[in-house]
């Protein structure tokens, strides 16, 4: 089954052809990087409008690289949930288009499922049930994955994702957009013991996630120094800070671990691409005996062929959308679309 899928979420516009959720024909992504870099961030509105400038073009090279026609494939599949609506909104339309015009099945794709499915496109053998940690700029979460489509959420941040707390502390550091990235770069040769940052407790869940505290304390720490004329330290108070978030997120991890006792523990979501995180969760997995699955690197972020391959086992499932079909900004992953 082959599945011309999309992705439009925030600030990629992407689009790929996967079949039988495993084998990618294409994968093609138009970054808007250079431009948001300008603003220290994502622009929502700019964000929109590049999608309505990219979406025809980035499809068509999806088909002509897989080397097919648009009448060729079997299904459209688009992310719908969650996400910034505008941008959403172009990639659904478009995918109700196609869908329209061509008479084939409209699949809808929920974003974390997406990024967890990035991992069946790396590894062949990996079937649920599993772990997993989905760590990106708007979600953290431990999920029990008990099937391609059957979630139970077990822990969650409670307030910031950890790879927003990154990408603030990095621009507060006064890194570029993409602040995480450009902060795992420069603190690759810091030292993590530089600086000591607050671990969070959450009273009534051991399992929960909070960064909210961490992100102050590290503004704090930068503008305290600022303010006596000392320049920060970017590659320690970043080797440090990065130390941190990811003790938080294997902590909480494996005490998931001691709970559901899995045999398979993956990583997924653009934070995943972190080096330090990949490390100590593989460090994690080999103190329990349990196989760890990440994606390549190429599949962290946002993509369109992480949604080909959830799509595969959604239409399985019988998740198959009308042209009602609307996107939807917040959405957990355990919920089924019901149009």
């Amino acid at each position: 089954m082959k599945i011309l899928a999309i992705e439009s979420s925030c600030d990629d516009t992407a689009a790929a052809v996967v079949e039988d959720g495993r084998q990618v024909l294409s994968s093609v992504i138009a970054s808007q990087v250079p431009e948001h870099i300008l603003y220290g961030g994502v622009v929502p509105e700019i964000a929109s409008r590049r999608h309505c400038e990219s979406i025809s073009g980035v499809c068509r090279k999806a088909l002509e690289e897989a080397e097919i026609e648009l009448n060729d494939i079997d299904a459209v599949a688009c992310t719908y949930a969650p996400g910034l609506i505008g941008a959403l909104l172009v990639g659904v339309n478009f995918a109700k288009g196609l869908s329209y015009s061509t008479g084939k099945p409209l699949i809808p794709v929920h974003h974390l499922r997406s990024h967890i499915a990035s991992n069946y496109i790396c590894s062949d053998e990996l079937k649920p049930p599993f772990l997993a940690l989905v760590v990106s700029g708007g979600h953290t979460h431990l999920i029990n994955v008990k099937d391609y489509t059957d979630y139970e959420i077990i822990g969650r941040t409670r307030d910031d994702a950890a790879g927003e707390a990154m990408d603030k502390a990095a621009r507060t550091m006064g890194l570029p957009y993409p602040g995480g990235l450009n902060m795992d770069r420069e603190a690759a040769d810091g030292d993590p013991h530089s600086y000591k940052f607050p671990l969070p407790k959450i009273q009534d869940s051991e399992l929960d996630f909070s960064f909210s505290g961490l992100k102050t304390a590290v503004i704090n720490l930068v503008h305290n120094l600022e303010q006596k004329g000392e320049k920060p330290d970017v590659k320690n108070i970043g080797a440090s800070y990065i130390g941190t978030v990811v003790k938080i997120l294997c902590d909480r991890t494996e005490k998931a671990i001691n709970i559901l006792h899995p045999e398979r523990l993956i990583l997924a979501g653009g934070v995943s691409a972190n080096s330090v995180l990949r490390r100590e969760m593989k460090t994690l997995a080999d103190k329990y005996k349990i196989k760890l699955y990440m994606p390549d690197l190429k599949y962290c972020g946002d993509n369109a062929a992480m949604v080909g391959s959830q799509a595969f086992y959604e239409y399985q499932n019988g998740q198959i959308a009308s042209l009602k079909l609307n996107a939807t900004a917040a959405l957990d992953i355990d919920k089924n679309i019901t149009i």
